[in-house]
């Protein structure tokens, strides 16, 4: 099975990999089940890449329904060190518009009745989380966005909320997402960003915006329709940022807290893990 260091998810409207050359499907197994769809390996302008479409590439996987831990499993077989995820977003904040992009570097998670642990059953561990993306990576994404002809709004930091869904939010739960500071909303981000710390890829993610959520009185409140709108024109713009932004990972491949985030979380020693859920952590532990 051929390896990437360099992993790629796309969210809604990023389906696919556009100029991947010797590209190969891989149907993966994983101790939690099957990910969202095969994992498409190619070269990008000759650098090894892994991409996987988050919500399958028909888009069958309503947020919760979204396999994360396999997802992430199956990226850490194929041996992804640096992951980059793609999203849609509502804004919460006045200055970032719909079609701006931003790259958060905080998150309050709303979820519900997601797994968001590889972890238990006779294995302990407690990664650190204070700071959930990783900033290199993260200066990285923010280069090949500023690249781009015509580049899009960029906004730097921020919190990205994560709420269960599927529907979006109402006009209450909105304006109190605002007051805790949030400056957008998603459902996918997490527990995508907890399972890459405990598997140890750096983690960054770059949130396409494509609504004003519900709070605000002068826009029209989000709707599946005006979302999906101005989700195929930041999809296309994703297409190119993720093109550059694995050149730039490729050419820098920065050192992370992230890689050796496990190896100072885990608990229970390596002699005393059952022998079920050892290759597990071997594994998350490479």
């Amino acid at each position: 099975m051929s390896q990437a260091r360099i992993g790629i998810i796309g969210g809604s409207g990023l389906y696919q990999m556009p100029g991947l050359t010797d590209v190969q499907e891989h149907s993966i197994d994983t101790p939690f089940g099957a990910p969202s769809d095969p994992l498409v390996t190619g070269n990008m302008d000759g650098v090894p890449v892994v991409f996987l479409a988050r919500h399958g590439r028909d888009h069958r996987f309503l947020p919760t329904e979204v396999p994360y831990r396999a997802n992430i499993h199956a990226l850490k077989q194929m041996g992804v060190r640096y992951l980059v995820s793609f999203s849609a977003v509502g804004s919460l904040q006045a200055e970032v518009a719909p079609r701006d992009m931003l790259i958060p570097d905080q998150y309050i998670d709303l979820t519900r009745h997601r797994v968001n642990t590889f972890f238990g059953e006779g294995v302990v561990a407690h990664v650190a989380l204070a700071d959930p993306v990783c900033a290199a990576l993260s200066k990285l994404l923010a280069e090949a966005v500023a690249a781009q002809e015509n580049a899009p709004n960029l906004h730097t930091g921020g919190t990205y909320v994560c709420m269960e869904g599927p529907q979006f939010s109402t006009r209450a739960e909105s304006q109190w997402y605002r007051q805790m500071g949030a400056s957008v909303i998603g459902m996918t981000n997490m527990p995508e960003a907890r399972l890459a710390r405990e598997a140890q890829m750096a983690y960054a993610s770059l949130a396409m915006v494509t609504d004003y959520d519900s709070w605000n009185p002068k826009e029209d409140h989000v709707t599946a329709e005006l979302a999906i709108a101005n989700l195929m024109h930041n999809a296309d713009n994703a297409k190119r940022i993720a093109r550059t932004a694995i050149e730039l990972i490729n050419r820098h491949a920065p050192e992370s807290q992230a890689h050796q985030a496990l190896k100072q979380g885990l608990v229970t020693p390596m002699e005393q893990i059952p022998e079920a859920r050892r290759a597990l952590v071997e594994l998350l532990l490479q």
